[in-house]
C-alpha cells in the first residue's frame, strides 16, 4: 500500500522538484521509503508502506528484468505467486511489484486481467515513450488526474496534483459535482469537486503518448451478469464459502502483523471468523463503541470476538473525540465528504495502527447480497398501484409527524431515469433534486444526470438487483471505500476488502435475489455461511447500525458550534455557493423539531468548511 503520483509533459511544464513535492504530499501514505524517476518530460513518484518484502530490493519506481518498463504501483495484488508461476517469471524479490512489472513485459494491458488485488498502477515504456496507468475493478485504489489535452498529472490524492502551479493556478468548482455532492453527499467518478481534475475510472486502463490519452474499460459489474441465476440454496451456500475461504486466505499474506475491523455484525464477522479459523494464533480484532447507547454495537462485537478468541481492542467514541478530526476532513478527503461515518473509522484506524500495520474490513456485503433497506424502497416503489398512488401519498405523508415527512420525500422521486439515485438520496437523508434547486445559487446550479441504466443485459434485473447494481457501481466506490481509504492511509494503515475480490462480485451478482432477500431477512446467504463459524443465536433480534454516529444529538450539543459557525447567514452569503435564506429556514426547522434535516445540515457544514480551508486559506 503506497501512494503514486507523477507526470507526462510534452511542453516540459513539470520540474523534478515538482514531483518531489507531490510526491512528499503523500507521505502519510508510504512513511517506509521513497523513489523518484525524472526525465524532463516524464515524471514518476512513489511513497512506500511496506506490507510485503520489506527489504529496499522492493522499493519504487521498479524497473523490469529487461530495463524497459519502469513501474510506480498503489495496492497490493494478492494472486502475485500463482502469478509468477503461470507466466515462468524468475523473481529477483518477493514483492507484487515485480509481477506487475514482468507481467506487463509479457502480456501488456492484458495484463490487467490477471491481477486479482486492488491497485492504481503507472507503467512507463522507456523505449517507446509512453505512460499506462490501470486502476482495479471496484475502484479501491483511487487514481486522479489532470489532462489539459497535452500535458498530463495523476496522483492517489488531489491534494498531491495541487502542488502543480499550472493546475492549482486555475482550480474553479465544477457545478456537476457540487450537485451531485448534496443529492449523494459524495462527488460520484468521473467528476471531482475542481472542473479540471478527474478521478480515473474504475477497471479502466489508459495508454498516453503524445498522440494523446486513450482510456479502455476492461471490467464493469454489467458485464459478468448472465441470463441464468443460481437458485439452489446448497450449491449457492458451498460456491460462497470456497470463494470466502480463498478471498481472505489472500488477503492474509502479509510480511507485517495485521487484524480486522470488528463491528459485530454479519460482514466484518464473517471475515474476521474466517481469518481467525486460517490462523495459528489470535488475530488482532478493532472495534469502536458510542456512550449513546442506541448506536453502540461494541458489546457485540466484544461477544463475537470473545467466541472466536482473537486478541481483542475497542475504543469508545464521544462528542470530542469526532471534534478532533472534523476540521481535518478537508485535508484528509481534499473534496467535501459528508459520509459522518468518516469520524469513527478515523478513530478506529488510529486505534488499529497502534498495534498492526494491515486490517481486513467487511466492506462489500451489503451491496452485493441485499443488507439496506433501499432495495426494499425499491421494490415498493416500482410496484404498479404504488406508482400510480405516489404523488397523493406524498401529500398525504407530508402532514404527518417527523417522520413520516422524511419517508414523503421518497414518493416524490423526479423521473423513472433517477429513481435508483432518489432512492439512495433520500434513504441517506439528502438532498432531493427539487431542494437542490432551491437550494443552490443559480450561477452553481445544474441539473443532475439522469442515472446510468443499461437495457441490454442479458437478464431484466429486478427493481432490487437494479438498486444494488447502482449502489455497487457508485455508492460504494465513490463513498465506502474513499472513507476507508483515506481514513486508513491518513495513518498508514493498509485496508483489505475480503468481499470485494472480483470473483466473489461476479458471483454474488449472479445469485437469486431470494438468497438475498428472503421475507424480513437481508443478506440471507451470507448469514447462512456466517451461521458455519459463528452461532446465529449472537447475532438474533439485533438492529442493523454499522458505523453510524448520533450526529443529529451531537448537533444540538457538543458539534452545535458547526451549525453557529459554517451555517449562519453571514458565512453563506460570503461563501456564495447557496442562499442564505433557504439555509437559514433548514436550520431553524432542525431545531423546531425535524430532526431528519440533520444530515442536510450537514451537508453544507462539509461542503463550508472545506472552501473555506480550500479557497480561503490558500488565497490568504
Amino acid at each position: 500500500m503506497c501512494g503514486i503520483a507523477g507526470f507526462y509533459s510534452p511542453d516540459l511544464l513539470f520540474t523534478e522538484e515538482h514531483l518531489q513535492q507531490m510526491t512528499s504530499t503523500l507521505r502519510h501514505r508510504g512513511p517506509d521509503a521513497c523513489g523518484f524517476y525524472y526525465n524532463g518530460k516524464t515524471g514518476l513518484g512513489h511513497r512506500r508502506l511496506s506490507i510485503i518484502d520489506l527489504s529496499e530490493a522492493a522499493n519504487q519506481p521498479m524497473y523490469s528484468h529487461s530495463g524497459r518498463y519502469l513501474v510506480v504501483f498503489n495496492g497490493e495484488i494478492y494472486n502475485f505467486r500463482d502469478l509468477a508461476a503461470g507466466l515462468g517469471i524468475r523473481t529477483r524479490t518477493h514483492s507484487d511489484t515485480e509481477i506487475i512489472a514482468e507481467g506487463f513485459e509479457r502480456l501488456r494491458e492484458n495484463i490487467a486481467h490477471k491481477l486479482n488485488g486492488m491497485f492504481a498502477i503507472a507503467v512507463y515504456d522507456v523505449q517507446e515513450d509512453a505512460l499506462f496507468l490501470f486502476r482495479d475493478r471496484l475502484g479501491k485504489k483511487p487514481l486522479f488526474y489532470f489532462w489539459d489535452g497535452k500535458n498530463f498529472a495523476f496522483a492517489s490524492e488531489i491534494k498531491a496534483l495541487m502542488m502543480l502551479p499550472q493546475i492549482r493556478q486555475q482550480k474553479a468548482i465544477s457545478k456537476t459535482a457540487l450537485n451531485h455532492y448534496l443529492y449523494l453527499g459524495y462527488v460520484p467518478e468521473p467528476h471531482t469537486i475542481y472542473a479540471h481534475i478527474k478521478k480515473f475510472p474504475a477497471g479502466s486502463y489508459a495508454r498516453l503518448k503524445s498522440q494523446g490519452l486513450h482510456i479502455t474499460s476492461f471490467w464493469k459489474p454489467e458485464h459478468h451478469i448472465r441470463a441464468e441465476v443460481i437458485s439452489d440454496e446448497l450449491t449457492a451456500k458451498s460456491k460462497l464459502n470456497e470463494l470466502l475461504v480463498s478471498s481472505v486466505q489472500y488477503r492474509m499474506i502479509s510480511d507485517v502483523p495485521y487484524g480486522a475491523f470488528l463491528s459485530g455484525g454479519t460482514d466484518s464477522s464473517l471475515v474476521t471468523a474466517i481469518a481467525q479459523r486460517n490462523s495459528a494464533e489470535p488475530i488482532n480484532t478493532f472495534s469502536i463503541g458510542f456512550k449513546e447507547a442506541k448506536f453502540n454495537e461494541a458489546p457485540y462485537a466484544r461477544q463475537i470476538a470473545k467466541y472466536l478468541g482473537t486478541h481483542h481492542h475497542e475504543f469508545t467514541v464521544s462528542q470530542n473525540d469526532a471534534l478532533e478530526y472534523v476540521d481535518m476532513l478537508p485535508e484528509i478527503y481534499d473534496e467535501p465528504f459528508a459520509d459522518s461515518s468518516a469520524l469513527p473509522t478515523l478513530l478506529v484506524s488510529r486505534l488499529a495502527r497502534q498495534h498492526v500495520k494491515m486490517v481486513l474490513t467487511g466492506d462489500g456485503g451489503d451491496e452485493l447480497y441485499m443488507g439496506y433497506g433501499f432495495y426494499r424502497w425499491a421494490r415498493r416503489l416500482r410496484h404498479p398501484l404504488i406508482r400510480a398512488l405516489r404523488k397523493p401519498a406524498a401529500m398525504a405523508l407530508g402532514r404527518l409527524s417527523s417522520r413520516y415527512q422524511r419517508a414523503a420525500h421518497l414518493f416524490r422521486y423526479p423521473h423513472e431515469n433517477k429513481l435508483q439515485s432518489h432512492i439512495f438520496s433520500q434513504e441517506q437523508y439528502n438532498y432531493s433534486e427539487t431542494e437542490i434547486q432551491h437550494l443552490v445559487q443559480p450561477a452553481y446550479y445544474q441539473p443532475l444526470e439522469p442515472d446510468t441504466l443499461r437495457s441490454d443485459l442479458p437478464r431484466n434485473l429486478t427493481a432490487a438487483e437494479s438498486q444494488a447494481l447502482f449502489d455497487l457501481s457508485h455508492y460504494l466506490k465513490d463513498d465506502l471505500l474513499v472513507k476507508v481509504d483515506r481514513a486508513s492511509m491518513h495513518f498508514s494503515l493498509e485496508a483489505r476488502v475480503p468481499l470485494l475480490d472480483y470473483r466473489l462480485v461476479e458471483f454474488a451478482l449472479n445469485v437469486d435475489e431470494r438468497l438475498k432477500l428472503r421475507g424480513p431477512v437481508m443478506k440471507y446467504l451470507l448469514k447462512q455461511a456466517l451461521y458455519d463459524y459463528v452461532p446465529e443465536k449472537f447475532f438474533a433480534g439485533r438492529p442493523k447500525w454499522g458505523f453510524a454516529i448520533p450526529l443529529a444529538t451531537w448537533l444540538k450539543n457538543e458539534l452545535k458550534y458547526l451549525v453557529d459557525t459554517y451555517l449562519n447567514e453571514t458565512v453563506t452569503h460570503e461563501i456564495g455557493l447557496l442562499r442564505p435564506d433557504v439555509v437559514s429556514e433548514l436550520v431553524r426547522r432542525f431545531y423546531a423539531g425535524t430532526d431528519y434535516l440533520y444530515n442536510r445540515l450537514w451537508i453544507i457544514i462539509v461542503l463550508h468548511l472545506w472552501y473555506k480551508k480550500s479557497f480561503e486559506t490558500t488565497a490568504a
